[in-house]
């Protein structure tokens, strides 16, 4: 009795083309149709990456001072709400770096102020606190900020973020920056509104430099959680 060899995983299919596309001329193009969009997919697989442990182990302590009093807070059953700031690059040739979480601070006076004027009157509204901003200042954040500490006006714009809520006591805003020059981007903040260097500032928050040049984009990802508790 003949046994059939075990098939080969290592062993490319052939790939198979319809017989009324073979006979009707179109084999070659449809052939090279699938290997291209093979070679697509390859591309795009290797084309996610990190930052490097260099710069995570720099950005650490942007990390560090605002997650332990998040916890203090947490553990004491206090009621607190703090931002959280994740980035994603994508470089001019399509390649992406995923940064993930770069920052947890800081809510300002101001944009507290802000909120309770809204709760208060009808001359502001916290819908407006939409717009991001990026800048290449190098003081660590402050509660009393109003600023960035350099906001880079002269290679990208604010952009206005979609708002959405992951959670009952959570919103989030996403927006992209595009970049026209190099720069090396140390902030970021959320505004009332998209005119640069003006506004009120609800979020500053600093982390390692994320450098970018002409034709690169940032994709923010802002996240505001209140936690209930007193």
């Amino acid at each position: 009795m003949m046994v059939a060899p075990h098939p080969n995983p290592l062993v490319k299919k052939p790939l198979r083309v319809p017989r009324g596309e073979r006979e009707s001329g179109k084999t070659e193009d449809i052939v090279e149709g699938m290997i291209g969009l093979r070679s697509s997919v390859r591309m795009k697989v290797r084309r996610a990456a990190g930052p490097g442990i260099l710069w995570k182990i720099s950005n650490l302590r942007n990390l560090w001072r605002g997650w332990w009093r998040h916890q203090a807070a947490r553990l004491l059953g206090v009621g607190h709400f703090y931002g959280t700031l994740e980035a994603r690059l994508r470089r001019a040739d399509g390649s992406v770096v995923n940064y993930g979480l770069i920052s947890t601070r800081v809510i300002t006076d101001a944009g507290v102020a802000f909120l309770v004027d809204d709760w208060d009157d009808d001359t502001t509204d916290i819908t407006d606190m939409k717009f991001h901003a990026s800048g290449e200042g190098t003081d660590a954040e402050a509660a009393g900020d109003t600023a960035l500490g350099s906001e880079a006006t002269t290679v990208t714009d604010r952009a206005e973020g979609t708002p959405t809520q992951p959670a009952a006591n959570q919103l989030r805003s996403t927006a992209t920056q595009n970049y026209t020059g190099a720069a090396a981007i140390t902030e970021h903040g959320i505004f009332s509104v998209v005119t640069e260097s003006t506004g009120v500032l609800w979020d500053r928050s600093m982390f390692s430099a994320v450098n970018v040049a002409n034709g690169d984009s940032i994709t923010w990802t802002y996240t505001c959680t209140v936690s209930a508790g007193g």
